[in-house]
């Protein structure tokens, strides 16, 4: 299993609103192939810094599976516009 790190700065005062497109979106996750799990973090010191960690079973998994899924466009469409840049997204695994 591989986890996708994507580190995500939106406007601190859309909090509310980001957080249950995310939770409105997770069900487009859940139902791609190769899906693991799924988490959204929030930071504590950066204010409007959050980390959605997401394990699949693979990196073509997300990269390939997901991204050409209709889901992917879904999750964009729900929570795009809260990005204040886009998105540092990467990959990484477990080794201890």
């Amino acid at each position: 299993m591989i986890h996708e790190v994507a580190t995500i700065i939106i406007d601190p005062a859309r909090a509310t609103d980001f957080e249950a497109a995310v939770k409105m979106a997770r069900p487009y996750f859940e139902e791609a192939p190769g899906f693991v799990s799924f988490a959204l973090q929030k930071s504590i010191e950066n204010v409007g810094r959050y980390l959605l960690i997401v394990g699949w079973e693979t990196v073509e998994a997300h990269m390939v599976d997901f991204r050409n899924a209709d889901g992917f466009q879904a999750w964009r469409n729900l929570v795009g516009d809260f990005f204040t840049s886009p998105p540092m997204v990467e990959h990484t695994n477990t080794v201890i």
